[in-house]
């Protein structure tokens, strides 16, 4: 149950600093740039973002528990490098306002975001299963981020 709670507090401690850093731009620079008509509604982010970062500090809490060794273990490895890949998304496409670095960061999250998933899965399938709405919706958003890149040229 600590595992639980300490994973809690890490994933919405780096889902605050995304949103501080979202937050930054988003009334002012997000709002001028052309988006796809698919775009969803700003209103959907943070209910989807607090459900996926719940799942998250679940899985890592299960991974955690059931791993024979605690520590940096490579899916604990994985856990962290994708959990900072994510609150640096937020810093490029909202802070520093630039979607295409955002979009070449994204794919790297993608794929640490992935491994996170097949290594979670080999330690408890359950918890990879937990990852499988992340990965797909950071696979929407990065197809998203790509989009407006190209609309925004």
């Amino acid at each position: 149950m600590l595992s639980l709670i300490v994973f809690i507090v890490l994933c919405f401690f780096a889902a605050t600093v995304g949103s501080v850093l979202t937050n930054f731009s988003l009334k002012s620079w997000y709002v001028t740039l052309r988006k796809p008509a698919w775009n969803p509604p700003n209103w959907i982010f943070a209910p989807v973002w607090t459900l996926l970062f719940i799942m998250m500090a679940v899985a890592a809490s299960m991974v955690w528990e059931r791993s024979p060794q605690k520590g940096l273990t490579l899916p604990m490895f994985f856990f962290f490098i994708q959990l900072l890949l994510n609150v640096a998304w937020s810093a490029f496409f909202f802070g520093l306002c630039n979607v295409r670095w955002a979009f070449f960061e994204i794919i790297l999250l993608w794929l640490f975001i992935l491994m996170t998933t097949a290594s979670f899965t080999s330690v408890y399938w359950f918890a990879g299963l937990l990852f499988l709405p992340y990965f797909i919706w950071v696979s929407f958003a990065a197809f998203l981020n790509f989009t407006i890149w190209r609309l925004n040229r």
